[in-house]
């Protein structure tokens, strides 16, 4: 775990580039060297991959932003399948 404050590395367009577009923000803010199950997360579920990512660097020191990506990582999940599934 380290005690690297968000804030100092990221800024609200970050935010809301994760918010609105996670897969392209991923894509294109992350190294290529993710590891079999971030490229997983990153197909199948990139708004609970960040939520991961999330807790386990910044939850000594911006637990607010932890919890309020949990919440915005299962709300955005399952809004998400629902549509899909109504749709097909």
């Amino acid at each position: 775990m380290s005690n690297v404050d968000f804030w100092t590395n990221h800024t609200w367009i970050f935010v809301l580039a994760m918010f609105f577009f996670p897969r392209l923000t991923m894509l294109l803010a992350t190294s290529f060297g993710g590891g079999f199950l971030y490229w997983l997360g990153w197909f199948f579920a990139p708004r609970l991959t960040v939520a991961i990512i999330a807790t386990i660097l910044y939850s000594q020191t911006n637990i607010v932003m932890v919890v309020l990506a949990w919440i915005w990582a299962l709300s955005g999940e399952s809004c998400e399948k629902t549509v899909i599934k109504v749709k097909i």
